[in-house]
Parts: C-alpha cells; sequence; structure tokens
C-alpha cells in the first residue's frame, strides 16, 4: 500500500481539518477524526490525479509519525506506472508503441477514475521495467486503517 501521513487540526466549530506536507494543495475536513480521513483518501487521489494530468512530479511519502491515508492497490500501480515512465523517460506515446496500444488505452491506464485491469497495468508496468508485487498485511483497529480499509506500513 502507498501510505501518506496527514496532519489533523481540530478545528473551533468541532470540525477536523486536513493538510498534507506531500501535497500540500490537499485540504479537506471532516466532522471527526474518522471521518476527515476518510475524506483525506478521495482528496489525496485526486491531488495526485491533477498532478498526472498536469505532469508533474508524485512524491514519495515523507516518513514521519501519525496519522496516515493509504490508496487502493489499483491506485498505487498507476501511481508507479506514471512514475516508472517518468523515471525511464518514457512518454504516453513510446508506451503505446511498446504496448501495441492505442493511445486511449495509455490514457485509460494512467487516469485514477478508470477501473483498469490488473493484467494491464502489469503489462504496462512491464514495458517501463517493472513489477508489482502485492504483499498481504493484517489490518489493525487503528482510526487510519478503519478509515481507509489499509494497512500500518506505508509503500515507498
Amino acid at each position: 500500500m502507498l501510505g501518506y501521513m496527514v496532519n489533523l487540526i481540530d478545528e473551533d466549530d468541532g470540525t477536523v481539518l486536513v493538510t498534507s506536507r506531500d501535497f500540500p494543495e490537499l485540504t479537506t475536513f471532516g466532522a471527526d477524526r474518522a471521518a476527515a480521513l476518510a475524506h483525506a483518501v478521495g482528496a489525496l487521489e485526486e491531488a495526485i490525479a491533477s498532478r498526472i494530468h498536469a505532469r508533474m512530479d508524485v512524491p514519495p511519502p515523507t516518513p514521519a509519525a501519525g496519522d496516515c491515508v493509504y490508496l487502493a492497490t489499483l491506485t498505487v500501480a498507476k501511481v508507479m506506472l506514471y512514475r516508472g515512465m517518468r523515471d525511464a523517460q518514457v512518454s504516453k506515446s513510446e508506451l503505446a508503441r511498446r504496448l501495441n496500444w492505442h493511445f486511449p488505452q495509455v490514457e485509460r491506464a494512467l487516469d485514477l477514475n478508470h477501473r483498469s485491469r490488473l493484467d494491464q497495468i502489469d503489462a504496462a508496468l512491464a514495458a517501463v521495467g517493472l513489477r508489482l508485487d502485492v504483499v498481504g498485511v493484517a489490518e489493525t483497529d487503528s482510526p487510519a486503517a478503519v478509515a481507509t480499509g489499509g494497512a500500518e506500513t506505508p509503500y515507498v
């Protein structure tokens, strides 16, 4: 799982504000800590999607102690693909050529809102020299894990 630390700030009106050191553009809130963490997942995905669309860097998580939100496995795989393409200097057109895909297929593979098939993401990752390894980790009862359905160890 890919987990990012967030800052939870109790506001005077009883709500909880969420910000992130890794994504300064991320701001959301919730009625309580659990709701704030749940909203943070969607806000984090939106921040990452915006960065991918703008061809900006998607930073790895900053190691820190505190509250953490975790991304879904498919989202993590798409972030890995995006980073791998940037690291290998492979354009979308080049990836399409390597995979014998149409350009819209590459666009969908990078679209966090598209429910891509994992076999397609695996093929795209292989085309940039990467492989997705999945490891099962026991869930905990922490608010972050409950809010996001994730484990407690961030993937880097």
